[in-house]
């Protein structure tokens, strides 16, 4: 299959121009040379276009997938060829997909890459020998952070790990416009639905869930939108959402879509008086935002793979529910994922962070750290560049203003 997966990677890479660049710049300097880094990413051809650049800067990598359910098997193939270990494979069950982790991690990493926090919990459960080694990670989700901020509360994480997910292009580019459109992206190739017309229900108004809002409300759909946050709630009743609980959502939405990254979203209550053909969908990174044992008990059957990637479970009194991707991250499972121009800036950043990480070991504390402020601009300016866009530059004058308290009207 590594033929396919290169020509998959290549047509990626098109569309990645920042992190070539930085690739190429890795390859002439050799910051990481010695270093062995273990990832556990979803194993896609954007993803393999990072293991490229980091490959290219000396590093030793080995691969384990973030979701069986998004991985690339050709794109897998292909990182084998080019000296990468990759352990993973599509659609494992769960105790493959940490084996796989657990392999990855044989690697004795001195920098970890995350993407949700397994490899990370897994590094201070079960494998603590390895910890004295690591130098530091990163993170690319909200959930990671969510459960890496928890463990630095209560003094169990042992090393630095820089949250790229919160840079200010990430969550623009990535989680905002990547996560709606490939959202939708999921549900459509699922069900072929026509979304103008229906009544979206979006559980979460986070950078995510008001990406899914604006691109389902750009398709034509009436946008219903559950908060538990009063500031986000208000900022999407300003923008014109009807915002509701989840109690009353759930009589009226005919898609619905979770990104909160909390579990239990949608529960038996919910599922209990949902129309006949609702759609269930999950954008948080793990399958526990729709509670799916409690739909497996409420169901008289199941009919499995009704169409790709689409259970259909019938309930006693008739009613059909459409569960997508088995509950899993619907824009990945049943679609590619964040189109590569989205993921250019984020892997870019990915990247940079490694080689600072690098650089800094001594001087970062165990803890959840932010990414310098100059390799989040740099990203931004290196986008723009490969887009042909230019911004203006300050004046000498307007400089001295802004740094002055005394200059006035």
């Amino acid at each position: 299959m590594a033929e396919a997966g290169e020509r998959r990677i290549e047509w990626a890479a098109r569309s990645m121009p920042v992190l070539q660049a930085i690739g190429a710049g890795f390859g002439a300097d050799r910051p990481l040379d010695g270093l062995r880094i273990a990832a556990c990413l979803h194993v896609t051809a954007e993803t393999a276009v990072l293991m490229g650049a980091l490959r290219q800067g000396g590093a030793e990598i080995a691969l384990a997938a973030s979701n069986p359910l998004s991985t690339q098997d050709d794109v897998a193939a292909a990182l084998g060829e080019y000296g990468i270990a990759v352990h993973a494979r599509a659609g494992v069950d769960r105790a493959a997909y940490y084996r796989h982790i657990n392999q990855a991690l044989d690697i004795e990493p001195h920098v970890v890459l995350d993407d949700g926090c397994d490899l990370v919990n897994i590094l201070h459960t079960e494998r603590v020998g390895l910890l004295d080694g690591v130098m530091g990670g990163c993170e690319e989700t909200t959930t990671g952070i969510i459960r890496l901020r928890q463990m630095a509360s209560e003094g169990a994480l042992r090393f630095p790990v820089v949250a790229v997910n919160d840079t200010r292009t990430k969550r623009m580019f990535d989680n905002r416009y990547g996560t709606g459109q490939s959202t939708l992206d999921g549900i459509m190739r699922a069900t072929n639905v026509l979304l103008a017309g229906r009544t979206v229900v979006v559980a979460g108004f986070g950078f995510c869930g008001r990406g899914v809002a604006e691109r389902a409300k750009g398709l034509g759909a009436r946008v219903v939108v559950t908060e538990i946050d009063p500031v986000k709630a208000l900022d999407a009743a300003l923008q014109g959402y009807d915002v509701r609980p989840m109690s009353l959502a759930a009589e009226i939405g005919d898609v619905f879509v979770t990104v909160t990254g909390n579990r239990d979203v949608i529960r038996a209550e919910h599922l209990a008086v949902m129309k006949d053909g609702a759609i269930l969908a999950n954008a948080g990174h793990f399958d526990v935002e729709i509670d799916v044992r409690a739909l497996e008990g409420m169901a008289r059957e199941v009919r499995f793979g009704i169409r790709p990637n689409t259970d259909e479970y019938v309930l006693e009194d008739g009613r059909r529910l459409l569960l997508l991707a088995e509950g899993r991250l619907v824009n990945l499972t049943a679609a590619e994922g964040h189109p590569a121009a989205v993921m250019d800036m984020s892997f870019s950043a990915q990247a940079l962070t490694v080689a600072w990480l690098v650089e800094e070991p001594s001087r970062l504390p165990p803890g959840v750290h932010d990414v310098p402020a100059g390799i989040d601009v740099e990203v931004a300016r290196l986008k723009l560049a490969a887009a042909g866009i230019s911004i203006d530059a300050l004046t000498a004058e307007q400089e001295e203003y802004l740094h002055s308290w005394r200059l006035g009207s």
